[in-house]
């Protein structure tokens, strides 16, 4: 249970709100299975939030300050829940990981003659993917913590996801070819880029077109020729 606050614990949070915006707290927050429900909703439209600016601007381009404007709450709110942007930027990156494995796996539920509709229906489940978890890949990709351990992580996560994709690839093909880490970077790139020009930009195309046009690229890469 955690105890009452007090004045000194007031001070404190009026202490850190004067502190600069993206300086890291000593102080630890608040843990997600400790809050309540309004807390947890709190917690979570801060995340939200995030992951729009970082889509918009990348985590370079998006503060602390950005991201309590956005959410209408005070920089001692924010850190009673998260150290710094980088903390948000993580969980952000861990939830997209499991969530693109998911999405990865259900590739197998296209019938062995790969007809283009069930194609279209899994690049369709991937933009859903990625309409909840895009914000982080393409600011992991572009602008992302600059720390050495934060990018091995990052890197290794995507050639993990890559080689996944390409080794299901692959064993749908007669005659397999390239490495599947280059399969699956390559496919996930086209997809990766395609969402971004749809949702983030302002190109007029319509969606539907787009996944035709993607999914008869795989077909084609299953059933050459």
């Amino acid at each position: 249970m955690r105890p009452p606050a007090t004045a000194a614990t007031v001070d404190a949070f009026e202490m850190m709100a004067m502190q600069p915006s993206d300086t890291p707290r000593q102080r630890a927050p608040v843990s997600a299975a400790d809050l309540g429900p309004r807390a947890a909703r709190t917690r979570a439209v801060i995340v939200d939030t995030a992951r729009g600016l970082f889509l918009r601007h990348g985590y370079a381009g998006t503060s602390v300050a950005d991201i309590t404007e956005a959410c209408g709450i005070s920089r001692a709110g924010f850190y009673t829940y998260f150290r710094d942007k980088r903390e948000i930027f993580a969980e952000l990156g861990r939830a997209g990981y499991q969530s693109s494995l998911a999405v990865v796996a259900r590739l197998t539920a296209v019938p062995d003659d790969w007809p283009a509709t069930a194609v279209e229906e899994w690049i369709r489940l991937y933009f859903t993917h990625l309409d909840q978890h895009g914000a982080f890949a393409l600011a992991a990709m572009l602008s992302a913590p600059t720390d050495a351990a934060f990018r091995t992580d990052s890197h290794r996560t995507q050639i993990r996801v890559a080689r996944k994709l390409g080794e299901l690839l692959h064993a749908r093909q007669h005659d397999p070819a390239g490495s599947p880490e280059a399969v699956g970077l390559v496919v996930l790139a086209m997809l990766d880029r395609c969402w971004y020009k749809i949702r983030a930009t302002e190109i007029r195309m319509d969606e539907a077109d787009v996944i035709a046009e993607a999914a008869a690229l795989l077909v084609a890469t299953i059933h050459p020729g």
